[in-house]
């Protein structure tokens, strides 16, 4: 079968590779979409960073690069493994795509993203969506019900927006700042629109402003070069700021305006992954009493974003901006990602055609 493979950094190559063999306890899907990641963008430019380079193996999968990427996949169930009974053949699935070891419990409220060594499908192996198949535990599959497959390739990185939304202890009716309008900026104030909270986004880009106005998941869009982003705020929450606020944008100045654009006591979330340590005004954390809390992935998330998508509550179809072969995988995904990321949200990749 066809498949992406990680080998090194700038160096992702389309091959013919053996197709996975089903196992007890496993299921085997033939992967319909896949979506590129941010992650996967560093990878390709930095890395290697979740994929364990070659010579060093992963001390749960076992394996080192090369490996198949891709972790935000959709697809249909092919066959089901020996002890697996609660699920059918024919029914469509999305991956929450961890790589954990088997004793940790990841039952209904587990912090098992937390557990020792975790990785993803699809960066530190066992397998993934750039692919045109893939055999999964059946603890990470989950039915989507009658979500559109391409749609559906968009659950991951939406439940990543549901988790930081969880981790903030927000509630409906209150207010809450995003900083950054990048794909997980623009999932993130979806989680929160359907949840019920009022929802600013702050960005320069006018393409992602404008998408964040065309899908309806912010209330009010500012551009900072236009003004102060927090005075402003403050001016529409009567003097006291948001009850929330969310980094996605990996900059120093979006943080310390979020930090500011809270009110006393408020929480700050960061979403976004940093690549370098940025100041942090602790005195302001101090003064106000802000909570700054850190969130990475999700943990039993995944039911309740897809509930949100299928009771139509979140459209996730205006986030597509993009859908190539895997054959183009590199020129019209990675590097138009690379080139032109401000006029795209979710690039999407069909590994079969």
């Amino acid at each position: 079968m066809k498949a992406a493979r990680y080998h090194d950094r700038k160096d992702i190559r389309i091959e013919d590779i053996p197709e996975p063999e089903l196992r007890p306890g496993a299921v085997a899907i033939d992967v319909a979409w896949c979506g590129i990641c941010g992650t996967d963008l560093h990878e390709y430019l930095d890395g290697p960073i979740f994929v364990p380079p070659a010579g060093h193996p992963h001390p749960i999968s076992g394996e080192s690069a090369p490996v198949v990427i891709g972790h935000e996949f959709s697809g249909t169930i092919t066959a089901l493994g020996e002890g697996v009974s609660d699920l059918e053949v024919g029914q469509n699935v999305v991956v929450e795509p961890y790589i954990i070891a088997a004793d940790v419990d990841t039952s209904p409220g587990q912090s098992y993203h937390l557990s020792k060594d975790m990785n993803f499908i699809g960066l530190g192996g066992r397998g993934g969506g750039l692919s045109e198949k893939i055999v999964v535990e059946r603890r990470w599959v989950h039915p989507i019900g009658d979500i559109p497959l391409d749609q559906a390739a968009l659950i991951e990185p939406l439940s990543v927006g549901h988790h930081a939304f969880v981790r903030s202890g927000a509630k409906a009716g209150q207010v809450a700042l995003v900083g950054g309008a990048g794909p997980i900026g623009l999932l993130t104030a979806a989680v929160l629109k359907a949840e019920g909270l009022t929802v600013y986004i702050s960005e320069l880009s006018e393409a992602r402003k404008a998408k964040a106005r065309e899908t309806g998941v912010a209330d009010e869009v500012f551009d900072p070069r236009d003004g102060d982003v927090a005075a402003r705020v403050r001016e529409l929450t009567g003097g006291e700021g948001a009850d929330v606020a969310f980094e996605c944008s990996s900059v120093p100045v979006v943080l310390d305006t979020l930090i500011d654009a809270v009110r006393p006591g408020g929480v700050v979330v960061n979403v976004s992954i940093w690549g370098h340590k940025p100041e942090v005004d602790l005195p302001k954390i101090v003064l106000k009493e802000v909570d700054l809390r850190g969130t990475i992935g999700y943990a039993g998330d995944h039911p309740e974003t897809i509930a949100l998508v299928q009771s139509g509550r979140i459209d996730l179809a205006p986030f597509i901006t993009g859908r190539i072969t895997l054959d183009t995988l590199v020129s019209e995904g990675f590097d138009e990602l690379i080139e032109n990321n401000e006029h795209h949200v979710k690039i999407i990749v069909d590994p079969r055609a």
